[in-house]
């Protein structure tokens, strides 16, 4: 999968000698948590509302109001933005993106064409909805967990196995560091053919294959907020 698929090409951005009281408002009108930083047209760094939120005076200060007011609008965006943020490619894989993310401990990411130029912004809601994409569990995919030999084919002879009984291959993930020693696990989404409950038996008395789970997602009432 591509950044660029998943990606937010239509960007807001502020000016580097923008005001904080002002960068504050755009963020809280647009419902965004950050914001580009340019400086003569050229991309200069990267605002955060932590940054906006870690730059105003705290709760606690002697500040009266006017004074806070005073100081928030004459501070600017480049006193407290990040120089040099972390750039990756629009053509960079997204996997890529969200191991830069997690080991970097950021949630979102400025993306860039080959020229340099700004094209769009990668949040951790976009890496979640391409993993989700990427699995199936939208489409009513039912999974099996399955450890099986580490040796070469075994993945095919599942697929075989599979195609037999007409089931349908959303995606397939595989893992070693879950499995045990000689084994990797791998977890199959499909679309079942006619008759899970053969399908289910002839993988379960398969010599080498050991079915660890399988299931079907209830999507029918997720949790909410």
């Amino acid at each position: 999968m591509l950044i660029k698929d998943w990606m937010a090409t239509t960007i807001l951005t502020v000016d580097a000698n923008t005001s904080v009281m002002r960068a504050t408002r755009t963020m809280k009108e647009n419902n965004i948590r950050r914001l580009p930083v340019l400086s003569h047209g050229k991309l200069a760094g990267m605002i955060t509302d932590r940054d906006l939120k870690d730059a105003s005076p705290s709760s606690k200060t002697d500040m009266d109001l006017h004074e806070m007011y005073y100081l928030l609008s004459e501070m600017k965006v480049k006193d407290v933005m990040t120089g040099n943020p972390i750039l990756l490619k629009q053509n960079d894989t997204l996997e890529k993106a969200a191991l830069v993310m997690l080991r970097a401990k950021i949630s979102g990411l400025l993306i860039v064409d080959d020229a340099g130029n700004l094209v769009g912004l990668l949040s951790e809601s976009d890496v979640l909805r391409g993993f989700i994409h990427a699995t199936g569990i939208q489409d009513g995919a039912y999974q099996f967990v399955i450890d099986m030999s580490d040796a070469g084919g075994s993945v095919s002879w599942l697929i075989d196995i599979l195609r037999q009984h007409k089931a349908r291959v959303l995606s397939i993930l595989t893992s070693f560091n879950d499995a045990p020693p000689g084994f990797k696990r791998v977890s199959v989404r499909i679309l079942p053919g006619d008759d899970l409950a053969a399908l289910t038996a002839e993988i379960t008395s398969m010599g080498g294959y050991h079915v660890v789970s399988e299931s079907l997602d209830d999507l029918s009432d997720l949790p909410v907020k």
